[in-house]
């Protein structure tokens, strides 16, 4: 839950930022209907809040060369804390995971790693993951095609 409460001005704010988060203040608080001042007060408080984690370059994966991702449900031989956290901290070190979460159901983890070929991932693999202490099972899925992928959260759910 935000940290403030956010009106409906301030959902249209995150929304435009998460579309284009280098529009201009000027062009940003003419499209939410205020003036570039206090467009500008909102922004910063909604950083501030933590509701705007930061800004970012989205930078398309083909074109640097990692067309290959890869889902990886990793199982632990045991679910203790110490196990968790070893096994965290060696996926935080490794710049081919993007994303990281810890579930329920079947596998420990969820991982989604990018490289450029399936010997990258190869080497990622026997070189890294399977090192990590407590590492009991390994499935990749490799993704075909990206179907969709968004970046921006949905906010229609908050209240008015």
């Amino acid at each position: 839950m935000p940290k403030i409460r956010l009106d409906r001005i301030d959902r249209r704010i995150l929304s435009l930022l998460q579309e284009d988060g280098r529009q201009p203040n000027n062009e940003l608080a003419e499209r939410v209907g205020l003036s570039p001042s206090p467009c500008l007060r909102r922004v910063k408080a909604l950083e501030e809040a933590g509701v705007i984690a930061g800004y970012v370059a989205l930078v398309d994966a083909g074109s640097v060369d990692l067309p290959v991702n890869i889902f990886v449900s990793v199982s632990l031989d045991r679910q203790v804390e110490d196990r968790l956290d070893a096994f965290e901290a060696a996926v935080m070190e490794r710049p081919e995971v993007l994303e990281c979460y810890l579930m329920t159901g079947d596998a420990d983890y969820l991982l989604r790693v990018v490289v450029p070929d399936l010997a990258s991932y190869e080497r990622f693999l026997k070189d890294h993951l399977t090192r990590i202490p407590g590492v009991a099972n390994i499935r990749s899925s490799f993704a075909l095609k990206q179907v969709r992928y968004r970046t921006a959260l949905p906010l229609g759910h908050l209240p008015e």
